[in-house]
């Protein structure tokens, strides 16, 4: 609509300086209003942490866990939009991880993070070598 008139002020007029004005105030226009869907866009394409999780305290509340030693190797980042995606490694002493420890700590992160998709791996204490990723600088 704004360029139709502004053709039609120039057929009128004779402004030539009006379209490429017109120009400008519609893609300032469109700018503005897709500013926050290009922000989301880019944190997908980048896989940065949501908006809104705070990976530090994803680490405290993993940490905190009955039995769970150590937590490393946790990569937080969007799928969508909408859902938020989990993966950490988690070190406990043998045979003290109770048989609904997963799901339980899966539907935690749901409820408290809004982290639907988790994929935990348990490691044993007693493991003869650390794990390769256990180094925070390492990813």
């Amino acid at each position: 609509m704004g360029v139709a008139a502004a053709g039609g002020v120039i057929i009128l007029t004779g402004w030539l300086w009006l379209d490429p004005a017109v120009s400008i105030v519609l893609a300032i226009t469109i700018l503005a209003g897709t500013w926050s869907l290009m922000r989301k866009s880019m944190s997908l394409m980048l896989d940065a942490v949501p908006e809104g999780i705070d990976p530090e305290r994803v680490r405290a509340f993993l940490r905190a866990l009955a039995g769970v030693v150590e937590v490393h190797d946790l990569h937080i980042w969007a799928m969508s939009t909408t859902e938020a995606a989990l993966t950490a490694h988690l070190v406990m002493p043998g045979n003290s991880c109770a048989p609904t420890f997963i799901g339980d700590v899966c539907n935690e992160l749901r409820e408290t993070f809004a982290i639907g998709h988790s994929t935990l791996q348990i490691e044993p204490q007693e493991a003869p070598a650390p794990c390769a990723l256990a180094p925070d600088e390492i990813v």
